[in-house]
């Protein structure tokens, strides 16, 4: 690591990032959060890079950047500017009325840029650059009424079981803000439609067995107090947060894959993991093999019938 003053360099592989203004602050301390700046937001992603690369690699991107900090102005960019270097990959997709030319992060040095662009928070989308209408992941979003994390805990819990129920493979991972989102791997072979779908349909059974702690409801005003299901995020185009991406939250909460034993922790809570942390929770592997796993949705879809009679 070498720089001038106002600039650093940071080797990554075969390539070296030239970082800009790392001692920025973009996570105001105060109260019990830490301050954090960019250079830490960088060297966080150095270290996490072999955990999250994974989740990343081949998929379009959306950036949530916050180039004056959390505090200042947010911008979701979807499409990639003319300045970023040539050896970033782009992914040219249709959207409504043209296409956008997305970042596809595949190796640390991609990762390390994205970073010294404030880019805090990266939302990936569930199906791969070489098969953008057939999604590999499931993803239910569980997105309590307040700040209850108890309510999160037991819809977890109750949907995990009618997973099981339906001999579906599923994985547990910490928002970072409120809730928890659980994910299904997918052979890929369905496209959007089916699988939001059936996402629907799970979500619809589980909120009709608990009517007065579940919702579908998409209209805030039409929930009350109960938990929102959403599934809406199973979609062409549509993003989700990324194993161990940060959130744009005092003290740089991270979200993070755990294991169906730790949603029983009394400590859990969806902004558990900091950067300063989520490396070690990393290093336990919670998620162990499973998103290799993928299923097809017809043997499920058949026991799903079978359960809504």
């Amino acid at each position: 690591m070498s720089g001038g003053e106002g600039t650093r360099r940071v080797r990554a592989g075969r390539r070296t990032v030239e970082l800009h203004r790392p001692d920025k602050v973009l996570f105001p301390g105060g109260g019990d959060a830490k301050e954090y700046t960019k250079g830490d937001l960088v060297d966080y992603h150095r270290a996490i890079a072999p955990f999250m690369l994974p989740h990343l690699r081949g998929r379009p991107l959306m950036l949530e950047r916050h180039p004056d900090g959390i505090d200042g102005p947010r911008f979701m960019q979807k499409n990639t500017p003319e300045h970023y270097p040539e050896w970033i990959r782009r992914v040219e997709l249709a959207k409504e009325g043209g296409t956008v030319q997305h970042v596809v992060c595949d190796d640390t040095a991609t990762l390390l840029y994205l970073a010294d662009q404030a880019s805090i928070t990266l939302h990936r989308w569930l199906s791969r650059a070489d098969r953008p209408d057939h999604p590999d992941r499931m993803v239910f979003d569980l997105d309590p009424a307040g700040d209850d994390f108890e309510a999160v805990r037991e819809a977890a819990g109750l949907l995990g079981e009618l997973l099981d129920e339906l001999k579906l493979p599923s994985a547990l991972m910490t928002t970072g803000s409120r809730g928890l989102h659980v994910i299904v791997p997918l052979n890929g072979r369905h496209d959007f439609g089916e699988v939001r779908a059936f996402a629907r349909d799970v979500a619809d059974t589980l909120a009709d067995a608990h009517p007065g702690r579940l919702t579908t409801a998409a209209r805030k005003k039409e929930r009350g107090e109960r938990l929102y299901l959403d599934i809406q995020r199973n979609a062409y185009a549509q993003t989700a947060v990324a194993p161990f991406t940060v959130r744009p939250r005092p003290g740089a909460p991270v979200a993070v894959p755990i294991t169906w034993e730790q949603l029983d922790d009394p400590e859990l809570n969806a902004r558990r993991w900091t950067v300063a942390d989520a490396v070690e929770q990393a290093r336990t592997n919670p998620w162990s093999g499973l998103l290799e796993r993928g299923r097809a949705l017809g043997p499920a879809r058949r026991r799903l019938n079978a359960l809504r009679g």
